[in-house]
Protein backbone atom coordinates (compact mmCIF):
# COMPACT_ATOMS: atom_id res chain seq x y z
CA UNK A 1 0.00 0.00 0.00
CA UNK A 2 1.33 3.49 -1.08
CA UNK A 3 1.64 5.79 2.31
CA UNK A 4 0.46 9.31 0.91
CA UNK A 5 2.98 10.92 3.91
CA UNK A 6 5.79 9.51 1.86
CA UNK A 7 4.05 10.41 -1.48
CA UNK A 8 3.53 13.84 -0.13
CA UNK A 9 7.40 14.20 1.21
CA UNK A 10 8.52 13.21 -2.03
CA UNK A 11 6.13 15.99 -3.91
CA UNK A 12 7.54 18.73 -1.68
CA UNK A 13 11.41 17.70 -1.89
CA UNK A 14 11.02 17.74 -5.72
CA UNK A 15 8.88 21.19 -5.45
CA UNK A 16 11.80 22.70 -4.01
CA UNK A 17 14.55 20.80 -6.20
CA UNK A 18 12.86 22.58 -8.81
CA UNK A 19 12.37 25.90 -7.57
CA UNK A 20 15.71 26.36 -6.11
CA UNK A 21 17.89 23.21 -8.04
CA UNK A 22 20.00 21.71 -4.82
CA UNK A 23 19.57 17.91 -4.58
CA UNK A 24 17.30 16.92 -2.80
CA UNK A 25 19.90 14.76 -0.74
CA UNK A 26 19.74 17.81 0.93
CA UNK A 27 16.49 17.51 2.07
CA UNK A 28 15.35 14.41 1.48
CA UNK A 29 17.93 12.33 3.93
CA UNK A 30 17.69 14.36 6.61
CA UNK A 31 13.68 14.03 6.33
CA UNK A 32 13.72 10.01 6.12
CA UNK A 33 15.65 10.15 9.39
CA UNK A 34 14.43 13.03 11.52
CA UNK A 35 10.19 12.82 10.41
CA UNK A 36 9.67 8.90 9.10
CA UNK A 37 12.77 7.41 12.02
CA UNK A 38 14.38 5.76 8.99
CA UNK A 39 17.97 4.63 9.92
CA UNK A 40 20.45 6.87 8.35
CA UNK A 41 22.14 3.97 6.33
CA UNK A 42 18.90 3.25 4.49
CA UNK A 43 17.70 6.86 4.27
CA UNK A 44 21.42 7.83 2.31
CA UNK A 45 21.28 4.28 0.38
CA UNK A 46 17.59 5.24 -0.70
CA UNK A 47 18.57 8.82 -1.60
CA UNK A 48 21.11 7.80 -3.42
CA UNK A 49 19.53 5.70 -6.05
CA UNK A 50 16.90 7.96 -6.30
CA UNK A 51 18.97 10.58 -7.04
CA UNK A 52 20.72 8.70 -9.61
CA UNK A 53 17.64 8.11 -11.54
CA UNK A 54 15.97 11.85 -11.00
CA UNK A 55 19.28 13.22 -11.93
CA UNK A 56 19.92 11.25 -15.11
CA UNK A 57 16.67 12.96 -17.00
CA UNK A 58 18.16 16.11 -16.14
CA UNK A 59 22.17 15.08 -17.23
CA UNK A 60 19.96 13.76 -20.62
CA UNK A 61 18.71 17.10 -21.37
CA UNK A 62 21.53 19.41 -20.96
CA UNK A 63 23.22 16.42 -23.09
CA UNK A 64 20.70 17.41 -25.89
CA UNK A 65 21.11 21.15 -25.25
CA UNK A 66 25.22 20.41 -25.37
CA UNK A 67 25.50 22.54 -22.17
CA UNK A 68 28.22 19.37 -20.44
CA UNK A 69 31.87 20.53 -19.98
CA UNK A 70 32.62 16.70 -20.42
CA UNK A 71 36.38 17.45 -19.22
CA UNK A 72 35.39 18.88 -16.14
CA UNK A 73 33.06 15.82 -15.76
CA UNK A 74 35.47 13.30 -16.28
CA UNK A 75 38.36 14.54 -13.76
CA UNK A 76 35.48 15.24 -11.27
CA UNK A 77 34.70 11.19 -11.82
CA UNK A 78 38.07 10.13 -11.86
CA UNK A 79 38.63 11.29 -8.08
CA UNK A 80 34.81 10.56 -6.60
CA UNK A 81 34.02 7.63 -8.01
CA UNK A 82 37.58 6.07 -6.35
CA UNK A 83 36.87 7.99 -3.20
CA UNK A 84 33.08 6.58 -3.53
CA UNK A 85 34.76 2.98 -3.25
CA UNK A 86 37.28 3.11 -0.68
CA UNK A 87 34.58 5.01 1.47
CA UNK A 88 31.84 2.12 1.20
CA UNK A 89 34.62 -0.39 2.14
CA UNK A 90 35.04 1.84 4.73
CA UNK A 91 31.40 1.61 5.81
CA UNK A 92 31.49 -1.92 5.34
CA UNK A 93 34.08 -2.91 8.04
CA UNK A 94 32.29 0.07 10.51
CA UNK A 95 29.02 -2.37 9.69
CA UNK A 96 26.19 0.08 8.65
CA UNK A 97 24.03 -1.51 11.27
CA UNK A 98 26.37 -0.48 13.88
CA UNK A 99 26.45 2.51 16.13
CA UNK A 100 29.58 3.63 14.72
CA UNK A 101 28.33 3.92 11.71
CA UNK A 102 25.35 5.73 12.37
CA UNK A 103 26.99 8.51 14.28
CA UNK A 104 28.91 8.65 11.21
CA UNK A 105 26.72 9.43 8.73
CA UNK A 106 24.85 11.84 10.97
CA UNK A 107 27.92 13.35 11.37
CA UNK A 108 29.22 13.62 7.83
CA UNK A 109 25.36 15.19 7.15
CA UNK A 110 25.54 17.99 9.76
CA UNK A 111 28.84 19.22 8.04
CA UNK A 112 27.35 18.83 4.38
CA UNK A 113 24.18 20.31 5.42
CA UNK A 114 26.37 23.20 6.62
CA UNK A 115 28.66 23.38 3.70
CA UNK A 116 25.42 23.22 1.03
CA UNK A 117 23.96 26.43 3.20
CA UNK A 118 26.85 27.88 3.00
CA UNK A 119 27.47 27.82 -0.37
CA UNK A 120 23.77 28.69 -0.67
CA UNK A 121 24.18 31.92 0.81
CA UNK A 122 27.48 33.34 0.57
CA UNK A 123 28.49 31.88 -3.49
CA UNK A 124 28.23 35.36 -4.72
CA UNK A 125 30.75 36.57 -2.04
CA UNK A 126 33.00 33.70 -2.38
CA UNK A 127 32.85 34.21 -5.98
CA UNK A 128 33.84 38.28 -6.22
CA UNK A 129 36.33 37.25 -3.64
CA UNK A 130 38.22 34.42 -5.80
CA UNK A 131 36.96 34.35 -9.61
CA UNK A 132 39.81 36.69 -10.59
CA UNK A 133 42.68 34.72 -8.30
CA UNK A 134 40.80 31.05 -10.33
CA UNK A 135 40.98 32.49 -13.51
CA UNK A 136 44.80 33.09 -13.29
CA UNK A 137 45.23 29.01 -12.59
CA UNK A 138 46.74 27.25 -15.54
CA UNK A 139 45.01 24.31 -17.16
CA UNK A 140 46.86 21.64 -15.46
CA UNK A 141 46.55 23.20 -12.12
CA UNK A 142 42.45 23.21 -12.64
CA UNK A 143 42.67 19.69 -13.78
CA UNK A 144 44.23 18.62 -10.50
CA UNK A 145 42.15 20.61 -8.54
CA UNK A 146 39.05 19.55 -10.05
CA UNK A 147 40.13 15.67 -9.04
CA UNK A 148 40.59 16.79 -5.52
CA UNK A 149 37.14 18.21 -5.28
CA UNK A 150 35.96 15.13 -6.68
CA UNK A 151 37.59 13.20 -3.74
CA UNK A 152 35.84 15.55 -1.28
CA UNK A 153 32.29 15.18 -3.30
CA UNK A 154 32.79 11.48 -3.25
CA UNK A 155 33.80 11.22 0.42
CA UNK A 156 30.99 13.58 0.95
CA UNK A 157 28.10 12.35 -0.87
CA UNK A 158 28.73 8.17 -0.30
CA UNK A 159 28.38 8.83 3.60
CA UNK A 160 25.77 11.61 3.37
CA UNK A 161 24.07 11.78 0.07
CA UNK A 162 24.52 15.14 0.10
CA UNK A 163 27.17 17.57 -1.71
CA UNK A 164 26.50 17.05 -5.56
CA UNK A 165 24.31 19.76 -5.56
CA UNK A 166 25.24 23.43 -4.66
CA UNK A 167 28.48 22.38 -2.94
CA UNK A 168 29.31 21.01 -6.54
CA UNK A 169 28.44 23.97 -8.33
CA UNK A 170 29.96 26.44 -6.75
CA UNK A 171 33.64 24.59 -6.54
CA UNK A 172 32.97 24.31 -10.69
CA UNK A 173 32.13 28.27 -10.89
CA UNK A 174 35.18 28.73 -8.98
CA UNK A 175 37.68 26.31 -11.38
CA UNK A 176 35.44 27.37 -14.58
CA UNK A 177 34.63 31.23 -14.29
CA UNK A 178 34.50 31.29 -17.78
CA UNK A 179 31.86 28.66 -18.55
CA UNK A 180 28.37 29.73 -18.48
CA UNK A 181 26.02 29.12 -15.83
CA UNK A 182 24.03 26.52 -17.62
CA UNK A 183 27.21 24.35 -18.51
CA UNK A 184 28.06 24.67 -15.07
CA UNK A 185 24.97 23.08 -13.78
CA UNK A 186 24.72 20.74 -16.70
CA UNK A 187 28.41 19.31 -15.71
CA UNK A 188 27.02 19.24 -11.92
CA UNK A 189 24.13 16.91 -12.84
CA UNK A 190 26.50 14.70 -15.63
CA UNK A 191 28.55 13.88 -12.92
CA UNK A 192 26.35 13.26 -10.04
CA UNK A 193 24.78 10.66 -12.01
CA UNK A 194 27.88 8.03 -12.14
CA UNK A 195 28.76 9.00 -8.65
CA UNK A 196 25.09 8.61 -6.95
CA UNK A 197 24.56 5.24 -8.95
CA UNK A 198 27.80 3.67 -7.44
CA UNK A 199 27.43 4.82 -4.51
CA UNK A 200 24.11 3.52 -3.96
CA UNK A 201 24.80 0.47 -5.50
CA UNK A 202 27.48 0.16 -2.53
CA UNK A 203 24.98 0.92 -0.34
CA UNK A 204 22.68 -1.45 -1.86
CA UNK A 205 24.91 -3.84 -2.02
CA UNK A 206 25.70 -3.61 2.09
CA UNK A 207 21.99 -3.84 1.83
CA UNK A 208 20.94 -0.11 3.30
CA UNK A 209 18.62 0.49 0.05
CA UNK A 210 14.57 0.18 0.33
CA UNK A 211 13.60 -0.22 -3.13
CA UNK A 212 9.49 0.35 -2.26
CA UNK A 213 10.25 3.75 -0.13
CA UNK A 214 12.48 4.66 -3.45
CA UNK A 215 9.42 4.26 -5.75
CA UNK A 216 6.88 5.75 -3.04
CA UNK A 217 9.14 9.29 -3.11
CA UNK A 218 9.68 9.22 -7.01
CA UNK A 219 5.93 9.00 -7.37
CA UNK A 220 5.36 12.30 -5.17
CA UNK A 221 8.82 14.07 -6.12
CA UNK A 222 8.70 13.48 -10.41
CA UNK A 223 5.77 15.53 -10.31
CA UNK A 224 7.01 18.29 -7.78
CA UNK A 225 10.03 18.82 -9.82
CA UNK A 226 8.11 19.89 -12.92
CA UNK A 227 5.62 22.12 -10.69
CA UNK A 228 8.57 23.68 -8.84
CA UNK A 229 10.83 24.35 -11.90
CA UNK A 230 7.56 26.05 -13.30
CA UNK A 231 7.60 27.91 -10.55
CA UNK A 232 10.87 28.79 -9.90
CA UNK A 233 10.96 32.38 -12.35
CA UNK A 234 7.76 33.50 -10.11
CA UNK A 235 9.66 33.44 -6.97
CA UNK A 236 12.75 35.78 -6.16
CA UNK A 237 15.79 33.45 -6.03
CA UNK A 238 17.56 35.20 -3.11
CA UNK A 239 14.64 34.51 -0.99
CA UNK A 240 15.04 31.10 -1.90
CA UNK A 241 18.39 30.18 -1.00
CA UNK A 242 18.12 32.00 2.19
CA UNK A 243 14.85 30.18 3.42
CA UNK A 244 16.22 26.64 1.94
CA UNK A 245 19.82 27.56 3.48
CA UNK A 246 18.11 28.56 6.99
CA UNK A 247 15.76 25.02 6.87
CA UNK A 248 19.09 23.31 6.35
CA UNK A 249 21.17 24.87 9.24
CA UNK A 250 17.84 24.18 11.55
CA UNK A 251 18.29 20.38 10.33
CA UNK A 252 21.78 20.27 10.84
CA UNK A 253 21.04 21.23 14.12
CA UNK A 254 18.83 18.61 15.04
CA UNK A 255 20.39 16.21 14.18
CA UNK A 256 23.46 16.97 16.19
CA UNK A 257 20.87 17.01 19.20
CA UNK A 258 19.65 13.58 18.18
CA UNK A 259 23.03 12.25 18.03
CA UNK A 260 24.59 13.90 20.83
CA UNK A 261 20.90 13.16 22.96
CA UNK A 262 20.54 16.52 23.97
CA UNK A 263 17.92 18.60 23.69
CA UNK A 264 17.52 22.48 24.08
CA UNK A 265 15.73 22.32 27.69
CA UNK A 266 19.35 20.21 28.64
CA UNK A 267 21.35 22.96 27.55
CA UNK A 268 19.96 25.49 28.64
CA UNK A 269 20.19 23.76 31.95
CA UNK A 270 23.44 23.31 31.52
CA UNK A 271 24.46 27.20 30.98
CA UNK A 272 22.10 28.40 33.78
CA UNK A 273 24.75 25.93 36.11
CA UNK A 274 27.53 27.29 34.78
CA UNK A 275 26.64 30.90 35.21
CA UNK A 276 25.84 30.39 39.21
Amino acid sequence: MIDPLYVASGFGVGLLVGMTGVGGGSLMTPLLILLFGIHPATAVGTDLLYAAATKAGGSVVHGWARSIHWPAVMRLASGSIPASMVTLLVLWQLDLNGASARSLINLVLCFALILTATSLIFRKAIMDRYRRRMEGLDISTTARATVLVGVALGVLVSISSVGAGAVGVTALLLLYPRLPMATIVGSDIAHAVPLTLVAGIGHWALGSVDWALMGVLLIGSLPGIVIGSYCAVRVPETVLRVVLASVLVLVAGKLVFNELHLSPESIAAFARSTTQ
